[in-house]
């Protein structure tokens, strides 16, 4: 099913590595697009990402790196998007090779700030990409245990089921299982409303609340996410599959979740600029939460953790007061 198509990832971070080292389990080659050239010449040389999960060894004879976007659009028939959503539109604007006959697939979990719009939508309706040939890659599935090989799950979504298998097939492996889905719009929205919703964990364990509450806390989460994606786009979806809750919990416990670290530090008294500067990597919730809040004015889903976390990062509201009148409406 996968012969003679190609393949590029672009981007240069952990889960773009991760996606990667999947690729390579099943592809003879594949192009990958990275900004940083250092990283580049670093893995021609040593085999291994210098930044992200530098434990994993590359076989570089499987790699066509490059620092052009446009030299792995122009390679590739299937792209595969790792990048944060609040540089996309940024890389998109160097391109000058057509997406136009290209599947795009994006693994990036977030809203794009310029057009408030999740990647599927910013491609179909910024580049006329048609549905059927754009996906969705997502967990629960943290790149760091993908570099230990440890068991993963994956959910391939797109219009077309023949385009989702193909990509399934090239990421599964000993430690990957894959499933496809049809629900592009939903499970895209679910992979961008956890990462908020794992920021609302870190800022409760930073404020000294236990597990009960956080029982509690994601429980009411994937109720307030269903009632947010049903509002959006409403379809038959199984709330409880691991696309939409497994993703979930994977991020509001892992101690590998950035969006719960971020959190973390926003509960226990740091500054929005302060926790952003002390992470190496992007917390996606930050950026989805002021678009999912707008979103909402919009279509008015009842939901008081999105609203919370909201005023606490847009509004400068103390966490430990906002969190108490939380508590008070949660069951």
């Amino acid at each position: 099913m996968t012969e003679n198509l190609k393949f590029a990832v672009i981007g240069g971070g952990s889960w773009a590595t991760a996606i990667a080292k999947m690729l390579c389990v099943n592809l003879p080659e594949i192009a990958w697009y990275m900004r940083n050239e250092d990283a580049i010449q670093h893995l021609k040389t040593h085999r291994h990402n210098p930044n992200y999960l530098s434990s994993v060894e590359f076989d570089i004879s499987k790699l066509k790196l490059t620092h052009d976007i446009n030299e792995a659009v122009a390679y590739a028939d299937y792209i595969i998007f790792a990048i944060p959503s609040a540089f996309l539109s940024n890389e998109l604007k160097k391109l000058t090779v057509s997406l136009s006959d290209k599947v795009i697939f994006s693994a990036i979990k977030g809203i794009v700030p310029e057009t408030s719009l999740i990647v599927g939508e910013h491609f179909n309706k910024t580049y006329d990409i048609p549905f059927e040939n754009i996906g969705v890659i997502t967990g629960p599935c943290h790149a760091e245990e993908v570099a230990l090989e440890r068991l993963s799950y994956l959910t391939i979504a797109c219009g077309d089921a023949k385009k989702a298998k193909i990509v399934a097939q090239c990421l599964s492996g000993d430690f990957i299982k894959t499933k496809i889905s049809d629900d592009i719009i939903g499970t895209e929205y679910a992979a961008m409303l956890k990462n908020i919703y794992a920021i609302a964990a870190g800022i409760a364990h930073g404020l000294g609340y236990g597990d009960n509450f956080q029982s509690v806390l994601m429980s009411n989460s994937i109720r307030e996410m269903k009632k947010f994606i049903k509002k959006v786009h409403k379809m038959k979806r199984n709330i409880n599959d691991s696309a939409y809750l497994g993703d979930l919990l994977v991020t509001g416990y892992s101690v590998f979740s950035r969006n719960r670290m971020f959190g973390n530090m926003i509960g226990k008294g740091y500054t929005v600029k302060s926790a952003q500067m002390e992470m190496s990597m992007v917390a996606e919730g930050y950026y989805a939460v002021k678009s999912a809040y707008n979103l909402n004015l919009v279509y008015g889903a009842k939901t008081p953790i999105i609203d919370a976390v909201y005023s606490i990062l847009y509004e400068g509201k103390e966490a430990k007061a906002v969190f108490k009148k939380l508590t008070e409406v949660l069951d």
